[in-house]
C-alpha cells in the first residue's frame, strides 16, 4: 500500500513567492493509520499580517494584468494538475481518510475550478446604456476588490482551495489562502501547481496554523484586506461575519447544511437507493451537501430502506489509498467519536441503528449506520451528522414530507426523487435550499451556482456568479 507523500509536497509557508520555515511546527496525521504524515509551518498573527503584505504589494500588477494573461496562467494549472491528478489524490486521500475513488472525484473535480475560470475571466460582461431621463449615459464597469482571504475546510482539502483561488485570481485578486489545520498538505500542493503555472509572487500566499482564531482576527482587521470567503461550520461563520462587520467587509460563505432525501410515492426505488448511495456516502457522509435526513413514502419505505442497507453492506472499508476500498476512514479519531455520539443518542430515543458493515478496530474509521424508526425533530434531524449514518423518517401525505424536509435552519441543498422529472420540479420549487438535485444523487458542478438559503450562507461559488463575488461594481455617469 502506497503511504509516501509525492515528491513535490511543499511544508511551508508560502508568502510572497518564498517557501518559509517557522520557528514551531504542525504535526499532520493520516487518519488511516494514526501516524505522522509530515511536519508543516505554523504561522503566528504577525506572518498572517506578513502574507498580507505580500499580497497588498502584488495586487498592483496583478489587479492591472490583462485578463488573458491571467486566464493562460489558470488553464496552465488546470494542465500540470490534470498530468498529476494521481499525486492530488493520494495527497487528499493520506490526509483527509477518504476512499481513493473519492480523492480521484475531488481531485478532478477541483481541477476543473482552474479551467472554468479561466475561461470566465476574459467574459465578465459590463453595462452601457441610456439612462431613462435621456441625460446621461450609464456604464458599469467592475474591477478586482483587492486582497481575499479565503478559508477552506478539511473535506474537501482541493476543490475548496480551488473553488476559491480560481475565480480570485481570474477576477485579479491576490489571495492569502487558510486551510484547515488537519488537511494543509494538499493546499500546499495546489499553491505549488500555480507557481509551476506562472502565478507571480505574492498573487497566492497560504498560510498554515494552529491558532486560528488569532491569525485570521490579525488578517481581517488589517485595512489592506478587501474581503473574505469562507467555507466551514454556521458556527465558525458567524464569528467570523462579527469580525467583517466591524469593517463592513464583503463576505462570501458557504456554511453547514442539514439536507433533506425526499422519496416520493411512485419514484422508482433502484434509483432512489443509487442516488443515496451517492448523496449519503460521497467523501464517507463529510459534506455539507451529504443527504442528511431521509424522508421515504409509506408505501415506498420498507423496499427502499431494506435495499438501501444492502448496498450499504456492500461498501469495503479500509484505507483509502488502497483503491479497493470504498469507504476510507473519517478525518480524525474526534470526529469518528462525534458522529458515533449521535447513533447513541438516536438510540437512546427509541430508534434502531443498524450497523451495516464491519469497520477496521485501528485509525479513524466507521461503519455506515441505517437508523429506523426516527421521528421528525430527533437528534439525528436537527444535526448535522458529517458520516455514514442515515435516519429514515416515514411519511405519507407529500405535503408533510415537503414540511419535514423545510423544517431547518439550514437551506443548502435538498434532495428529490419523484416518478418524473415533472414531479420532481414542482416540488422542487417548494424545497427552501438554494439547490436541488431531482432523480440524482450529486448536483456540484463547476459551472452550477453553488450556495444556500438560510443559514446555509451567504453568495455563491461556482458558474458564473462565482467571480463576481471578487469584483467591485462601479458606475460611471457620462455625458456623451
Amino acid at each position: 500500500m502506497a503511504i509516501s507523500l509525492p515528491e513535490r509536497t511543499p511544508t511551508g509557508l508560502l508568502i510572497g513567492g518564498d517557501w518559509l520555515t517557522t520557528a514551531t511546527h504542525l504535526e499532520v496525521v493520516n487518519p488511516a493509520t494514526l501516524g505522522t504524515l509530515a511536519e508543516i509551518g505554523d504561522a503566528s498573527p504577525a506572518e498572517g499580517v506578513q502574507a498580507v503584505q505580500a499580497a497588498h504589494d502584488a495586487f498592483a500588477d496583478w489587479g492591472s494584468s490583462s485578463a488573458r494573461f491571467r486566464a493562460e496562467i489558470l488553464r496552465k494549472a488546470f494542465d500540470i494538475m490534470t498530468a498529476e491528478i494521481e499525486d492530488c489524490a493520494r495527497l487528499i486521500s493520506l490526509e483527509n481518510g477518504k476512499a481513493w475513488k473519492d480523492a480521484m472525484g475531488e481531485a478532478t473535480y477541483a481541477a476543473e475550478f482552474f479551467r472554468w475560470f479561466s475561461e470566465e475571466a476574459a467574459h465578465v460582461q459590463g453595462d452601457f446604456r441610456y439612462s431613462p431621463s435621456g441625460d446621461k449615459t450609464i456604464i458599469t464597469d467592475y474591477r478586482p476588490m483587492g486582497v481575499a482571504y479565503l478559508i477552506t475546510p478539511w473535506n474537501f482539502p482541493a476543490a475548496m482551495a480551488t473553488r476559491k483561488l480560481a475565480p480570485a485570481m481570474a477576477a485579479g485578486c491576490t489571495s492569502i489562502l487558510k486551510p484547515a489545520q488537519e488537511t494543509p498538505l494538499t493546499a500546499l500542493w495546489v499553491a505549488d501547481v500555480l507557481e509551476r503555472a506562472g502565478a507571480p509572487a505574492g498573487v497566492v500566499n497560504v498560510i498554515t496554523t494552529s491558532t486560528s482564531g488569532p491569525v485570521s482576527e490579525a488578517i481581517l482587521s488589517d485595512p489592506r484586506v478587501a474581503t473574505l470567503s469562507f467555507t466551514g461550520s454556521t458556527y465558525v461563520g458567524k464569528l467570523l461575519l462579527e469580525q467583517t462587520a466591524q469593517r463592513v467587509l464583503p463576505s462570501s460563505m458557504e456554511l453547514g447544511g442539514n439536507a433533506p432525501f425526499l422519496v416520493l410515492e411512485g419514484a422508482d426505488v433502484d434509483s432512489a437507493v443509487e442516488g443515496a448511495m451517492v448523496a449519503k456516502m460521497r467523501n464517507g457522509g463529510s459534506a455539507c451537501t451529504a443527504a442528511n435526513r431521509f424522508y421515504i413514502h409509506a408505501s415506498l419505505a420498507d423496499e427502499f430502506t431494506t435495499k438501501f442497507e444492502a448496498a450499504l453492506r456492500g461498501l469495503k472499508i479500509g484505507p483509502g489509498v488502497d483503491q479497493s476500498n470504498d469507504l476510507g476512514a473519517m478525518v480524525s479519531v474526534k470526529e469518528r467519536d462525534k458522529i458515533l455520539e449521535f447513533v447513541q443518542a438516536a438510540e437512546s430515543e427509541g430508534t434502531t441503528p443498524t450497523m451495516a458493515g464491519d469497520a477496521p478496530s485501528d485509525g479513524a474509521f466507521i461503519a455506515p449506520y441505517i437508523v429506523r424508526g426516527v421521528e421528525h425533530g430527533s437528534t439525528l434531524t436537527r444535526n448535522e451528522i458529517f458520516g455514514p449514518v442515515a435516519p429514515i423518517v416515514i411519511f405519507e401525505d407529500p405535503a408533510d414530507g415537503i414540511r419535514m424536509a423545510n423544517d431547518t435552519e439550514y437551506g443548502l441543498i435538498s434532495y428529490v426523487f419523484a416518478k418524473d422529472a415533472g414531479e420532481g420540479i414542482k416540488v422542487a420549487r417548494q424545497m427552501e435550499s438554494g439547490m436541488v438535485a431531482i432523480n440524482r444523487g450529486i448536483a456540484s458542478d463547476p459551472a452550477a451556482s453553488f450556495g444556500g438559503m438560510k443559514e446555509s450562507g451567504l453568495g455563491r461559488e461556482g458558474g458564473f456568479d462565482g467571480i463576481h463575488e471578487f469584483l467591485e461594481t462601479q458606475y460611471f455617469a457620462v455625458d456623451l
